[in-house]
């Protein structure tokens, strides 16, 4: 039998076991021990278990339980309620304002949890009802928060470049750089869409009235202003450390934790109610990556073993004749097509086995193809009919806004990323410059 047939009927497997419920890890890891076993007999069940032993000795793991904790206190403790009373006093005056400053939250959110679900739960509960209490139009502020949202895997510390890390043995710390400038583009898009658009139609997003702004006093302003300053003090002496070398990214990890719940302290909202949800949720999440990891690489191994890789390698390149930019155009289009139903740890475990060597194996950079994934990614988030933005949207959002609404919402900000992943795939220097020249490549 040979290499192709047996790499597809390795992921037909899989991909009928997904579709019968299965969770993503078994699914993954049941294929790869099989498939290990009927291979190469006994011994085949090694192959899995010494991934295993590589997952418990890559150290870098250790900063996923500290950047999900540092997440959920900042989110749980309600700082980030600060943040946005904040934007929303010295945005308001701007037409448009409170949307513009629901993205710079999203921006800073990001910075502390490096999951899209924080961002979408925190703009949903505080930003959409005041956004609509304000009269913006509701299909726009619908967009807004799910685009920004989508930043929370792009902007560091990101924790699917964590796992893309770890499948493709990449540096975490250059793949976080890579995506700064990437991230704070693609926030800087949302941003003029939104000005714009709100310059041309001043009804969707109205600015703050006379007497509300004659109502906020000076002094009023700058205690906000300090207290939503508090989130970007603990990401620059979490992050600064790291950039200039002074520690390592674990050691960051741990200043961000341990900033992030003394600020929690001397705020006063430390309460046990707060600690034993940030913990729970950190347990529970940290759990599923590394099961998804630990599956991920089994199901590498096994590819590594069969040199199936080099096999669909010369069946793109020499029998079909495909040019590695068309080979690397139809792998992103795939993305998209596995992103509406499957979310974005699901599509890189999946895929991560074929698609990562095959980069590799084309000449092209993994930390910037690492970039254009994650990217990718969060535009198939918000693709309908299944975007994984989408529902989480519809969860959570008043009964006012419907499906219909939702699906209308998106469809600028969709064209405003395509943009975004076209800039870096024409200019990889956005995402390669910063980790350069830190890294001083």
């Amino acid at each position: 039998m040979s290499y192709e047939v047996i790499a597809l009927l390795m992921f037909s497997t899989m991909m009928l076991m997904l579709m019968t419920g299965q969770r993503v890890f078994a699914a993954i890891g049941f294929v790869a021990t099989v498939a290990g076993i009927l291979l190469w007999g006994v011994g085949g069940e090694d192959i899995p278990f010494s991934a295993a032993m590589k997952l418990m000795k890559w150290y870098p793991l250790l900063t996923l339980p500290m950047f999900i904790f540092m997440g959920y206190v900042m989110s749980e403790s309600r700082i980030a309620d600060d943040l946005y009373r904040m934007f929303h006093v010295w945005m308001g005056p701007v037409r448009g304002g409170l949307a513009i400053g629901t993205i710079a939250l999203m921006v800073l959110i990001s910075a502390m949890n490096g999951l899209s679900v924080a961002g979408m739960a925190i703009g949903a509960t505080i930003a959409l009802p005041e956004l609509l209490r304000r009269n913006y139009d509701k299909i726009m502020v619908t967009g807004v928060i799910q685009a920004g949202a989508s930043l929370g895997i792009l902007v560091p510390p990101s924790v699917v470049l964590v796992l893309y890390a770890m499948i493709a043995r990449q540096p975490v710390g250059q793949l976080w750089l890579a995506g700064v400038l990437p991230g704070l583009m693609m926030a800087a898009l949302f941003v003029i869409y939104v000005y714009l658009r709100c310059l041309v139609q001043p009804q969707l997003g109205p600015a703050m009235s006379q007497e509300e702004r004659e109502e906020v006093t000076m002094a009023e302003k700058l205690r906000l202003l300090r207290a939503g300053i508090l989130p970007i003090v603990i990401f620059a002496v979490m992050m600064v450390p790291f950039v200039k070398g002074w520690t390592s990214l674990v050691e960051s990890s741990a200043i961000g934790a341990i900033a992030s719940f003394m600020a929690a302290v001397l705020k006063g909202r430390m309460t046990r109610q707060v600690f034993e949800v940030s913990v729970r949720q950190t347990l529970g999440i940290s759990c599923m990556f590394m099961w998804i990891i630990l599956a991920a690489m089994a199901f590498g191994a096994i590819f590594d073993g069969l040199g199936a890789v080099n096999a669909i390698r010369n069946l793109f390149t020499e029998q079909m004749g495909l040019s590695p930019w068309t080979i690397l155009i139809l792998m992103q289009l795939s993305f998209l097509v596995m992103g509406t139903f499957l979310d974005d740890t699901a599509m890189l475990v999946i895929v991560a086995p074929l698609y990562v060597p095959l980069v590799d194996a084309l000449g092209f950079d993994l930390v910037w193809y690492g970039i254009l994934y994650t990217i990718t990614t969060q535009i198939a988030y918000m693709t309908p009919p299944f975007g994984y933005n989408l529902f989480l949207m519809r969860a959570m959002a008043p009964p006012s806004i419907n499906m219909r609404d939702i699906y209308r919402s998106i469809v600028p900000f969709v064209f405003v990323m395509i943009l975004a992943l076209a800039l870096v795939m024409i200019f990889p220097d956005i995402a390669m410059w910063l980790p350069n020249y830190v890294y001083g490549k």
